[in-house]
């Protein structure tokens, strides 16, 4: 059995996964649903400023933890937490079974969220962003649970040795329905014929787990 480790993407935290964690341990998984820096209620940007070394940072402690015993982890990213899942793998590839990306965007080495992202994503954290530049505001529709999320997360570049790449199971799934458009366009073109990656596209919206949560648990299950 395995060890999860479900990171999600902008505005939640680990409580949008619970739903997949209780299925998870159903097969005789471990889950931990991770809330990263920045996104527990009660938390202040203005006192504690996160971006996205202070995500890979958290889940790379983490997973130490996890693994000081030995063994691995699998490492599952929502949207944004690609560049995060990504990272800790960069930085420790032989403690990470499998990544396992649901609509992520998957960087390059120097790259940023806000570099591949889409024109109309951007123009949103530039709408979303509040008045002292750190957090986006969460969409109205959103589950109330949501908080702002750190705006330096999206702006700052991935620095990557590829030792990530080093992973030998990886995984993607690209949502095909999100109103408004494709959520990673740029990433999907990559990995489409990517022969490192089993690349799926699902008809969901970049909510993968409220559409298809079926599909999320069968992407995971035999890992």
């Amino acid at each position: 059995m395995s060890t999860f480790v479900l990171v999600p993407g902008p505005w939640h935290g680990g409580w949008w996964y619970e739903p997949l964690a209780a299925e998870l341990t159903k097969l005789g998984h471990t889950a931990e649903c991770v809330t990263l820096a920045g996104l527990w209620p009660g938390d202040d940007l203005t006192r504690r400023p996160v971006n996205l070394t202070s995500h890979v940072e958290q889940v790379t402690e983490l997973v130490a933890d996890l693994t000081a015993g030995g063994g691995q982890v699998v490492l599952v990213g929502h949207s944004y937490a690609g560049q995060v899942i990504n990272g800790v793998a960069d930085r420790h590839p032989a403690r990470v079974s499998a990544l396992v990306h649901l609509d992520t965007d998957v960087t390059e080495d120097g790259e940023s969220c806000w570099d591949v992202t889409t024109d109309d994503n951007r123009a949103y954290f530039l709408d979303a962003v509040g008045g002292d530049g750190l957090g986006l505001a969460p969409m109205p529709f959103f589950d109330e649970r949501t908080r702002p999320h750190p705006f330096a997360t999206l702006l700052e570049k991935s620095r990557l040795t590829g030792a990530w790449r080093q992973v030998p199971i990886k995984r993607y799934a690209a949502a095909l329905d999100t109103p408004g458009g494709l959520q990673a366009p740029v990433t999907m073109d990559r990995l489409r014929h990517d022969p490192d990656w089993h690349y799926e596209e699902w008809p969901v919206t970049h909510n993968v787990l409220r559409d298809g949560p079926e599909r999320v648990l069968g992407l995971l299950r035999d890992l």
